[in-house]
């Protein structure tokens, strides 16, 4: 491993010196500078891990160089020396963001340990934004927040759809995130830097969605005052993403297999044919198929949509990304009403956990929303839910005092439901405290909410192990 830098800022030579000497004896990789002014011009191209800094220097002094640093995003650590006995000046540069500071004349032990531990504190700061970078990275799409096995196919279909010019076709039920998914073909496409325009199908008559989608000309129909560009001219070059396709109405469907087709149309009341390169992704939590079937949905057009299909999968299918899915929504429902809700209390993700959630994230949503207004303290309890969703509360001395007498079974729920908690979700994290797999994980948090090892799912097999999953493909409720 490399030697930490350090950059030993002082007007006085002596002083400075003997700190190079010192630090470089310890293995550091030392660099001195007389003043501020030395010293921020040295942060660019010396990239030190720690700058020790004398307060009281000419041109440009200690505050002043850790102010300037800070405001240029410098990482390093700082700490200040200060030769006047006073905390004035080391109470101000820690409010500033030093990490510590020494007094003059220097004792040398001290020194070695104050930056020790101050180059330490670095550290652990560093490896906690890369886990949670990491752990960012791991659980998003876009914004798509999940990392049950369910989801790997489907972020595999958008990492490999995204790149290209396909209409992509989204089914799932209602609440899923569907509109997610279209926003991350979007984001991670050529065309991220166009209009991703949407249009909800299902909230729009006939003939307002005509002219929604393809605009119209001035008196083409009554209150029709000047010509409107419609949604396929707006997204022009960008991404038009149609939710709930399957509720469009036969003739919109034949206009709209004609875009698809060759890329032309005509406002409402118009005779110019107008071209556009709009990329087509389509939302619907109805089954297709079936509509095609009877003869609601025009089999050329569904073709045409499905060239890609996504297919996301209900909450009561992967519960396992609930806790993680509940974080997320804490921390925005904190900043949207001016909470300070930091975590759920005993038996609160139980609930979350045992519920089925017909209306999936959507519904999730709405419950933890609910449950921050309603909180009155830094704990989400079950008594904030919604009544649906509540059940007993057990204290925070629930798990030892199970432990005489409860099966393993039940001591390893709470483990795993209680350390979940305290990590406001992360199954990662949750996976470290406990000392198991991040698999064994969301494989627990499955059977805790009812659905159960698979038929080919072996609780005894090896967590880290691969396994095949036989589900039968899900069907939409035509009535959802």
């Amino acid at each position: 491993m490399a030697p930490e830098r350090i950059l030993v800022v002082d007007d006085e030579a002596n002083a400075r010196r003997a700190l190079v000497t010192l630090l470089g004896e310890e293995g550091y990789e030392v660099r001195e500078a007389a003043d501020g002014a030395e010293a921020l011009a040295a942060l660019d191209d010396f990239s030190p891990a720690l700058v020790l800094t004398d307060v009281r220097m000419p041109r440009m002094d200690g505050l002043t160089l850790l102010r300037r640093a800070k405001e240029a995003g410098s990482d390093a650590a700082f700490v200040m020396m200060t030769a006047f006995g006073t905390v004035e000046a080391a109470v101000e540069a820690m409010r500033m963001g030093a990490e510590s500071y020494l007094t003059k004349p220097l004792d040398l032990n001290a020194v070695l340990v104050v930056l020790g531990k101050a180059l330490e504190t670095r550290r652990l700061k560093q490896e906690t934004r890369q886990l949670r970078e990491r752990v960012a990275e791991r659980f998003r799409v876009g914004n798509i927040i999940g990392d049950a096995p369910e989801l790997q196919g489907v972020y595999a279909l958008i990492q490999q759809a995204a790149p290209t010019r396909a209409t992509v076709l989204i089914l799932g039920e209602s609440g899923t995130g569907k509109e997610l998914v279209a926003q991350a073909l979007h984001e991670l496409s050529p065309r991220k830097a166009r209009p991703f325009v949407k249009v909800h199908c299902a909230a729009l008559s006939e003939g307002l969605l005509e002219s929604e989608l393809f605009g119209h000309e001035r008196g083409a129909f009554t209150g029709a005052l000047a010509r409107k560009e419609g949604r396929f001219e707006l997204a022009d070059g960008g991404t038009l993403f149609l939710d709930e396709i399957g509720e469009i109405s036969p003739a919109v469907q034949v206009k709209l297999l004609r875009v698809l087709q060759g890329r032309e149309f005509e406002r409402v009341g118009g005779t110019q044919t107008l071209k556009v390169d709009v990329r087509i992704v389509a939302a619907t939590h109805r089954d297709l198929e079936a509509e095609v079937k009877a003869g609601r949905f025009r089999e050329d057009l569904y073709y045409r949509l499905n060239v890609v299909a996504v297919t996301l999968p209900p909450l009561r299918r992967r519960k396992a990304d609930i806790p993680a899915l509940v974080s997320h929504f804490l921390e925005r429902c904190n900043a949207l009403h001016g909470k300070a809700v930091k975590g759920l209390a005993p038996g609160t993700l139980e609930a979350l956990m045992s519920h089925d959630w017909p209306g999936n994230i959507r519904e999730l949503e709405n419950a933890v929303e609910r449950a921050v207004v309603l909180a009155r303290g830094e704990e989400l309890t079950a008594d904030d839910l919604p009544p649906v969703l509540r059940g007993p509360r057990p204290s925070a001395g629930a798990v030892e005092r199970l432990i005489p007498g409860a099966t393993l079974a039940t001591i390893e729920r709470e483990a795993i439901l209680r350390t979940l908690e305290m990590v406001q979700g992360s199954t990662t994290r949750a996976a470290e405290v406990l000392g198991i797999s991040v698999r064994k994980i969301q494989y627990k948090l499955k059977e805790y909410g009812g659905g159960g090892p698979g038929p080919d799912e072996d609780p005894a097999a090896d967590p880290q192990a691969p396994r095949a999953r036989k589900e039968a493909p899900w069907k939409p409720d035509p009535e959802a």
